[in-house]
């Protein structure tokens, strides 16, 4: 109801708090959610059989906010609640639209543990026009507009009659139309990722209860019993472990890709793993899954978080570790071990634009020297993080021309978006060819290895798809199949052949925990042998 009152020549239009959460309601799915009706579309097309099922899902999904806006909303906090849902609408809304990602619990602590550096790559001005027209402009409105509260009690019986009456039509749709909704949610589930603003209150919502809960779980400790098994004359083992971002492998030639991106590690005797699969596509799901015990069937981030790492396990077994990062941060793996960051000059010495990732190679000579025991190092890259491909390599990388030179990818054409993409993989191969040319320098007093397995994929605009983050479940093979090779010293005693071989065949982040035990010559009864890609 709209009441209008003259008072002194003044007229002023007062609107009942029902009212405008409709308003809101409706404001938001016609505005906020193409992304979903699209998706919803291509599952149930529009025909003479779908249409009023349809029309029920427009519905039911305005009820739903309805009834949630009415129970978080009381007379305080109701224009605060309504603008906040406005703006986490609109933020949603361009990310879906744009990158086309999904809100499910893995994204929402990917952007919790996302930095300021990362967000600076995605805000564009598309998105600075978004936000005004869907969030702020509306904002502003309904701050402005006058709202009129009866007693407490009477409006306490007007919602909850408000409430009531939504939920009976709700539950005549959900019965009228339940052969649609058993499909619905039983083989479309990736349909309620897209929901806006229902996907990211759910998610976020249960976030931050598992976090909460997490807080009174005590830390695993795992791998007590681990100690290194290996003859005196043994010589001592070297690794350099590179964690690298969003590189698919598809776009590495050494897979077969048309595109020479890999012109360093050609002339180098790797072992190249071509069916590398993730655990998750986004770091924050890949990175502490691939250093865990666990398997990806097994993984979540309470299990992750909360219990030692391969690392901490290496180091217990007298294992010298070292992290260096040039990306966001560890993800929770390099707690408990030294820890180095090299996203500043204060210790990287190659920065122009941004600091490079061959940076985090100065001085490891001195540390190599320094140390008598095995070591490991692992350098955390900054790789081809997106969408800013164009800022991940220096000037002199820009080989595949012409080049997306924005992180605005609705400017730029397919082309161009990939070869910015393929000169930051080029510069990962000079980069890692200038790792395996650090540990040349100790393979004869030692045995050296290189590793380089990828956190996830990346999405290059197939079928409309940019970046990484969709659920393992619906994410296409570009944000899952990544880049994995080893290079071994002359003097490892690991057989080359025989492993190219074993190469070729199927694996995943499961493995990496129980290669880096057996590489070292660890035993404890947390390794697994049959998750062992070295072992004969």
């Amino acid at each position: 109801m709209i009441i209008v009152l003259d008072y002194e020549g003044i007229r002023l239009k007062l609107v009942r708090p029902t009212y405008l959460i409709i308003i809101c309601a409706i404001f938001i799915i016609i505005f906020t959610n193409t992304v979903f009706f699209q998706n919803l579309l291509k599952a149930f097309p529009l025909n003479s059989e779908n249409t009023l099922f349809l029309i029920s899902v427009v519905l039911v999904y305005y009820i739903l906010l309805v009834i949630i806006f009415s129970l978080f909303s009381f007379r305080k906090t109701l224009k605060p609640f309504l603008i906040l849902m406005l703006i986490i609408s609109a933020t949603v809304h361009y990310f879906m639209e744009s990158y086309h990602i999904a809100v499910d619990k893995a994204m929402i602590e990917n952007v919790m543990q996302t930095n300021a550096k990362e967000i600076d790559d995605l805000l564009t001005f598309k998105f600075f026009i978004t936000l005004f027209f869907l969030a702020l402009l509306p904002s502003y409105i309904i701050y402005r507009i006058p709202l009129i509260y009866t007693g407490f009690r009477r409006e306490f019986i007007r919602r909850i009659r408000f409430i009531l009456i939504h939920l009976l039509v709700l539950i005549v749709l959900l019965f009228t139309f339940s052969k649609f909704y058993t499909s619905f949610f039983r083989e479309h589930k990736e349909l309620r990722l897209y929901t806006n603003p229902l996907a990211t209150l759910y998610n976020g919502i249960d976030y931050t209860f598992e976090k909460i809960l997490s807080r009174t779980i005590p830390m695993k400790v795992i791998g007590e019993d681990a100690h290194i098994s290996k003859n005196e004359e043994s010589k001592r083992n070297i690794v350099i472990m590179v964690v690298g971002e969003a590189a698919r492998a598809d776009h590495f030639s050494l897979n077969g890709y048309e595109k020479n991106t890999n012109p360093y590690l050609a002339k180098e005797d790797v072992v190249n793993f071509s069916q590398m699969y993730a655990c998750g596509t986004t770091t924050a799901i890949s990175v502490p899954c691939m250093f865990s015990m666990y398997t990806s069937e097994e993984y979540d981030s309470v299990k992750g978080w909360h219990t030692h790492s391969v690392l901490d396990v290496l180091s217990r077994a007298g294992v010298d570790v070292l992290w260096r990062e040039n990306n966001s941060d560890s993800k929770g793996v390099a707690t408990r071990v030294p820890f180095e960051y090299y996203k500043t000059d204060f210790y990287n010495r190659v920065c122009d634009d941004e600091c490079r990732d061959e940076g985090m190679l100065i001085g490891l000579d001195k540390v190599i020297e320094k140390s008598e025991k095995d070591i490991i190092i692992v350098l955390h890259q900054m790789g081809n993080h997106g969408p800013a491909y164009y800022k991940r390599y220096p000037k002199e990388f820009k080989h595949f021309t012409p080049v997306c030179e924005t992180n605005q990818f609705e400017s730029c054409t397919i082309e161009e978006i990939h070869n910015a993409y393929d000169n930051a993989l080029r510069y990962t191969d000079y980069f890692l060819s200038k790792t395996i040319e650090l540990l040349k320098r100790y393979e004869e007093s030692a045995n050296t290895t290189m590793i380089y397995m990828a956190d996830h994929g990346e999405s290059l605009g197939e079928n409309g798809l940019y970046l990484h983050g969709l659920p393992n479940f619906i994410a296409p093979e570009s944000q899952t199949h990544v880049g994995a090779l080893m290079w071994f010293g002359k003097n490892n005693t690991i057989d080359k052949e025989t492993l190219k071989t074993k190469a070729q065949n199927p694996y995943s982040h499961d493995y990496l925990f129980s290669t880096l035990l057996g590489l070292f010559s660890v035993k404890t009864k947390v390794y697994n042998p049959s998750l062992d890609m070295l072992r004969e």
